[in-house]
C-alpha cells in the first residue's frame, strides 16, 4: 500500500515547473540522520529539483519527520509504503519521480551543495554518458575501517568510462547514493530488480551489458556514512558469495557469451569460488593458470592447472577463447595485465579482471 503527499503522476498539476532533477531517496528507520541529510539537499545550488522520499514502512519517527519537513519545503515529496525492502521502495519512488535525471541519495549521507548542479551540468555536456557518479568520502572518521578505506581508494581511482568498464567485474564501481542517472536508461533496463544480490551492482551490470557508459566527476560531492547498520553489513544479499553470483551471471551473458574456452588465471580462493558459480551458469571453463608449483599439473574442478607459459598453446586450442584474471593479491593484477599485454591480448576484448 502506498500513501503520500502528492499524486504519483509525473505531470505538474501543482502548477510548479517540472524539475530538472528528481532525488530518489528510500528511507527506513532513518530518524536519527534524516534531518542532516535533508539539510544537505535543501542547500543545493541547483534551481529546480524535487526530493521523492519513500518511507519503507519505518517503525520510528521517519514518516513524521518527512511530513513536517515537507510542510516547510515544497521540494520534498514524501510517500509511504508497507515495508517491502529497498528494491520495492526504489521502484515506488521512481514511478513518482518527474524529472529526466534521477539522483540517488540515502537518508544518512550528506551531499555537497554543488552536487546536483555539477552532475546535471556534466550529463548535459556529455549525452553519451548514462550515469555520472562522483568521488566519495567516508565518515565519520572514527568508523571508517581499513577495509572500507581500501575500497574507497579503489572506487575513487575509477573516474573515466574506460576505467569503470575495465574493472566493473571486480567490485561495484559506483557508490549508489553518489550517482545521477538518465531516467531513459533506467526504463530501458527495467528499473531496479531483486535477484538475490545487491540491487545497485545488478543495475550497473545490466546497464553495462546494454552498452551504457559511466563516468565520475573528479571531486568529492558526497560524504558516505559508515555505520554497523548499513545494508551491506546486515543484508545477506550483500555477502561475498552473492556478489560472485552476480558477476558470474552477467559474465556469462556478456564477455563469456559464445566463448568456447574460458581460461581462469588464479587457482586460489577467488578462482575456486568464482569458478563454481561460472560452471553453474554454464561457462565453458577449460583451464586454470597459476604460478604456484604445488598447484601446477594438478586439476581443479576437473580442469588442468597450467603455468603462464602454457597459455599461448592452450589459447590456440579454441575458436573464441577468453581469459578471466581472478587474482586479488595487491600488485598481482598489474603484473598479469603486463604479461597479457606482451602476448597481444586486449583487456575488455580478450580478457577481463574479476575478483
Amino acid at each position: 500500500m502506498v500513501s503520500g503527499s502528492r499524486p504519483a503522476s509525473k505531470g505538474d498539476r501543482d502548477g510548479t515547473a517540472v524539475p530538472s532533477v528528481s532525488v530518489l531517496m528510500p528511507c527506513y528507520n532513518a530518524e536519527s540522520t534524516l534531518d542532516e541529510t535533508l539539510d544537505s539537499l535543501f542547500q543545493q545550488t541547483l534551481p529546480q529539483f524535487e526530493i521523492v522520499a519513500v518511507d519503507d514502512g519505518s517503525t520510528d519517527g521517519t514518516w513524521d519527520r518527512l511530513q513536517r519537513r515537507s510542510a516547510v519545503d515544497s521540494r520534498l515529496h514524501p510517500m509511504r509504503i508497507d515495508h517491502a525492502g529497498i528494491v520495492a521502495a526504489l521502484n515506488a519512488g521512481l514511478a513518482a519521480c518527474r524529472a529526466p535525471l534521477i539522483a540517488r541519495m540515502d537518508a544518512d549521507d550528506l551531499a555537497h551543495p554543488e552536487r546536483l548542479a555539477e552532475q546535471a551540468r556534466f550529463l548535459g555536456e556529455h549525452p553519451e554518458i548514462a550515469a555520472a557518479g562522483c568521488l566519495v568520502e567516508g565518515f565519520p572518521e572514527a568508523d571508517v575501517r581499513q577495509g572500507f578505506r581500501i575500497y574507497l581508494e579503489w572506487l575513487n581511482g575509477l573516474v573515466s568510462p574506460e576505467a569503470i568498464a575495465r574493472e566493473i567485474f571486480i567490485e561495484s564501481p559506483l557508490a549508489h547514493p553518489s550517482v545521477m542517472l538518465r531516467r531513459e536508461w533506467l526504463g530501458r533496463v527495467g528499473g531496479y530488480q531483486d535477484r538475490g544480490w545487491p540491487e545497485d551492482y545488478d543495475l550497473w551490470l545490466r546497464l553495462h551489458l546494454q552498452g551504457a557508459r559511466f563516468a565520475k566527476l573528479p571531486q568529492v560531492l558526497l560524504r558516505w556514512r559508515e555505520h554497523p547498520d548499513r545494508l551491506t553489513k546486515t543484508d545477506s544479499r550483500y555477502s561475498v558469495e552473492n556478489f560472485l553470483r552476480a558477476k558470474a551471471h552477467y559474465l556469462q551473458r556478456g564477455p563469456l557469451h559464445q566463448r568456447d574456452g574460458v581460461i581462469l588465471w588464479g587457482a586460489g580462493q577467488i578462482g575456486r569460488r568464482i569458478s563454481k558459480h561460472l560452471l553453474r551458469e554454464g561457462a565453458s571453463l577449460a583451464a586454470f593458470i597459476d604460478i604456484d608449483p604445488r598447484k601446477i599439473g594438478r586439476t581443479l574442478r576437473e580442469r588442468p592447472v597450467i603455468p603462464p607459459e602454457d597459455l599461448p598453446s592452450t589459447w590456440k586450442q579454441f575458436q573464441r577463447p577468453v581469459l578471466l584474471a581472478a587474482v586479488a593479491s595487491r600488485g598481482a593484477r598489474g603484473l598479469i595485465r603486463e604479461r597479457l599485454g606482451q602476448l597481444g591480448l586486449l583487456e575488455g576484448e580478450d580478457w577481463w579482471a574479476v575478483a
